[in-house]
């Protein structure tokens, strides 16, 4: 008997009440640029974007059953896109290119190495920085 003049209350003072029953959930999504250090995308914008459009089914119960959003921002997956209705992620479409005076300058070449997954990434001693094997890469991220 107290939840219907909270809820009143709450949209009386513009805040949004929904993400149950037949609707959308918020947005459950990574961090994004800010503290990730592999994402292909930002969260933020992707997921102002999103919910901007589907607002209006945040809190109207007019779909055929709970639908499940998230975004995850590389293909590590924090967001669990995997568990989902609707899963966005973003994707590193590009092989590194190595930026051979950064990587002298400001990188442990051992870790930069160590970093790779598939082993795409080789110390080359001429340069005194790396060389990325292209088909061996596997766009994870992990060396940005």
């Amino acid at each position: 008997d107290k939840v219907e003049p909270l809820l009143a209350a709450l949209r009386e003072k513009g805040w949004p009440v929904g993400g149950t029953g037949h609707s959308i959930s918020n947005v459950v999504h990574t961090q994004g640029w800010i503290h990730c250090h592999t994402p292909a995308t930002d969260a933020s914008g992707v997921v102002k974007a999103v919910m901007d459009e589907l607002f209006d089914y945040f809190g109207s119960w007019e779909l055929p059953a709970f639908c499940r959003i998230a975004l995850a921002c590389c293909l590590n997956m924090c967001g669990a896109v995997h568990c989902s209705d609707i899963a966005i992620l973003g994707i590193h479409r590009m092989v590194p290119k190595p930026d051979h005076d950064a990587i002298r300058a400001k990188c442990e070449i051992p870790n930069v190495v160590a970093a790779c997954p598939t082993g795409a990434i080789r110390p080359d001693p001429k340069t005194k920085s790396v060389i990325v094997n292209e088909e061996r890469c596997m766009y994870c991220g992990n060396c940005y």
